[in-house]
């Protein structure tokens, strides 16, 4: 939107970090729109950070602000099938995110990346194999700092975690690339069948100039595209590659070795391969990853995703709450070197998830499930060790006594966290309390 003139009754439906974000863009870029805001909480967070001008209605919807908006700005957490959001849909007034207001206000050049998993890793290290290059980054948007707070005139390139949630009020979003890294069963709360999670998914490559997409996953492929699709795999061949050099793993870009796998600290397999997609974003944004091979080396991953927490007496701790979903958890187990027993903790919130595709994994494994949370029931039939507990408190008091060296206790819980945390940060925090405490 060029015209901002026409525009003078905003509603931001949904406050908390990202509404909040809104807010304060709205106030510092369009100061003479009248902003309301409507929260279904009775007290949302960010409600305290709102500045006395600011009108909320909250415990619910108004329907008589909705019709007399110019503009509403929807917060990811909410479905553009809310029936009260479809009847301003259907009036025609316009309906979008925090990205698109981003998108209509941003002239610097933008790298974004979606998928069900490793996202936020390969946002973080693009970011910061960037910065390497001299640049100053801004990364942000599903992870850590919301899109309109990174706006500054100073940046010269913004890297964006962007979420289906985002996507789906997402319109006008240009990028030099992106990156959809895989597609597995998540939010299935959410969306009528996992087609409809790929299609958000998939608007990513609306306006982008270069798709990068996974060769081993045929689902991150755009179903029509006009620029350059450029693969990564580390399977098969591809465009970055994993292949073998003089015996040793090495990372491959467009047939030429970049780096030997053993120069990484980070753990697992599916990292290997967000390393690649973070070597095929900045080539196609013409910026140098060679530059950013020390950054690499001494990368160790983001908190809450296959972090080592604790390291004692041979018995490692491992905080992976970033895995709230199966794929996720799958990829953390396929990248374990397990010398003792695995004590695996799972459950929480399943989202409509099928869990069965832990069974064959877990019955190659020398492991303990250990499973606790609202649907930790839905684990028991998956592995004869199974395990039912109330509390995440409750597995760790349990087996402690039995930890012998080179056991792993790995919190990968394959559910959201909310019914007995804040969200994953918080979950992961608490296992990181109780391994400290116990090793």
């Amino acid at each position: 939107m060029n015209d901002w003139q026409d525009v003078k009754n905003v509603v931001v439906a949904g406050l908390g970090i990202t509404g909040l974000s809104v807010v304060k863009y709205l106030g510092i870029y369009h100061p003479h729109v009248s902003v309301r805001v409507i929260d279904t909480r009775e007290n949302p967070p960010g409600l305290s950070e709102l500045t006395t001008d600011i009108v909320c209605h909250l415990g619910g919807w108004c329907r008589e602000w909705l019709a007399e908006a110019d503009l509403v700005v929807i917060n990811p957490g909410i479905a553009l099938s809310t029936p009260e959001i479809q009847q301003v849909v259907q009036s025609g007034t316009p309906v979008v995110g925090d990205i698109e207001l981003f998108a209509w206000h941003i002239k610097k050049p933008v790298i974004a990346i979606t998928g069900s998993n490793g996202k936020s890793t390969v946002t973080d290290l693009t970011g910061k194999m960037a910065a390497a290059s001299g640049l100053n980054v801004a990364v942000g948007g599903n992870i850590g700092i919301p899109a309109l707070d990174l706006i500054h005139e100073s940046v010269d390139l913004y890297v964006l975690e962007l979420s289906s949630f985002q996507l789906e009020t997402t319109q006008h979003l240009k990028l030099k690339a992106a990156a959809f890294l895989n597609l597995s069963e998540d939010h299935m709360d959410r969306y009528s069948d996992i087609e409809a999670y790929r299609q958000a998914k998939l608007r990513i490559f609306s306006h982008a100039e270069a798709a990068i997409v996974n060769q081993d996953d045929p689902c991150t492929f755009p179903d029509e595209f006009s620029g350059p699709v450029v693969t990564f795999s580390i399977s098969q061949n591809a465009d970055f590659a994993l292949q073998g050099v003089n015996g040793q793993e090495c990372l491959m870009a467009m047939g030429q070795p970049v780096i030997g796998c053993e120069q990484l600290k980070l753990v697992g397999r599916h990292n290997l391969a967000n390393v690649l997609t973070v070597f095929a974003l900045l080539h196609q944004a013409g910026i140098s990853y060679r530059d950013g091979l020390d950054v690499l080396k001494s990368y160790t991953g983001l908190t809450h995703r296959c972090q080592v927490v604790e390291d004692n007496h041979g018995i490692q701790w491992v905080n992976d709450s970033k895995a709230t979903n199966v794929a996720s958890t799958l990829a953390a187990l396929s990248g374990l070197v397990l010398k003792g027993t695995l004590y695996l903790l799972v459950g929480g919130v399943g989202k409509g998830a099928d869990f069965s595709p832990l069974a064959p994994v877990l019955n190659a494994l020398n492991v303990r499930l250990c499973c606790f949370g609202r649907d930790g029931e839905q684990f028991i039939e998956l592995h004869p060790s199974a395990k039912l507990y109330d509390t995440m408190a409750d597995v760790i008091a349990d087996i402690a006594p039995q930890l012998t060296c080179g056991d792993i206790v790995m919190l990968s819980p394959a559910c959201a966290s909310f019914d007995q945390f804040k969200n994953f940060m918080a979950r992961g925090d608490a296992f990181a309390d109780l391994a400290h405490h116990y090793a």
